[in-house]
């Protein structure tokens, strides 16, 4: 966690450049919101089950700059073998970019699909931007 003026904490998760944000259409502000305001967004989501939950909630401990696999989050949330409910939860994700979605990729390498603003170019760009690919 890191301090912001006025005392505020924010956790690794919003690491989001203005570039970021502006592609999702946020202000700079919006860099604020804190992760136990996104874990109460979470929470208080009907659309999500308990297990998409744990796996968005996981998924903001990824830090800017790396990705993790499908089954790796799959493992982080407790059933290792469920990598396909991890992406239908990833693409369920309702706080883009707040839970970086665009941070998974699949186990060969491949970035896999993205229903975000932009598709597949999409999370490339954001994954870029991060420093979690090189250019090329």
């Amino acid at each position: 966690m890191r301090l912001f003026k006025g005392g505020q904490r924010r956790s690794k998760c919003h690491d989001y450049g203005i570039g970021t944000l502006a592609f999702y259409g946020f202000r700079a502000d919006d860099l604020f919101m804190r992760r136990k305001e996104i874990l109460e967004r979470l929470n208080s989501d009907g659309g999500l089950t308990a297990f998409q939950k744990k796996v968005l909630t996981k998924l903001m401990d990824v830090p800017r700059g790396q990705t993790v696999t499908y089954k790796k989050l799959a493992a982080m949330a407790g059933r290792p073998r469920a990598y396909r409910a991890v992406g239908t939860a990833v693409r369920k994700n309702p706080l883009a970019p707040y839970v970086p979605c665009h941070r998974v990729i699949r186990s060969d390498g491949g970035y896999g699909n993205y229903s975000g603003k932009g598709g597949r170019q999409g999370k490339i760009r954001m994954l870029r931007e991060e420093g979690a690919i090189r250019q090329g």
